[in-house]
């Protein structure tokens, strides 16, 4: 589900995650640290500590492994 986020200047993806998993619920036991996430900065694998997250990124968080 897409959620636009506020911008945060020298945001990394990981204390994007972390703020995420701060707000509970779905997004604590989904993004929740200790389980295999892969990370994405406007279409492009990214590694958690990736710096900076521009305004208006697009950021992907899903499993490893996805198929279709």
């Amino acid at each position: 589900a897409e959620e636009a986020l506020p911008a945060t200047p020298g945001l990394t993806l990981g204390a994007l995650r972390d703020g995420l998993i701060a707000r509970g619920g779905a997004h604590a036991e989904r993004l929740a640290r200790g389980r295999a996430i892969r990370c994405a900065l406007n279409q492009a694998m990214a590694d958690d500590e990736a710096l900076p997250v521009p305004d208006g990124a697009e950021v992907a968080f899903f499993p490893p492994v996805t198929g279709g």
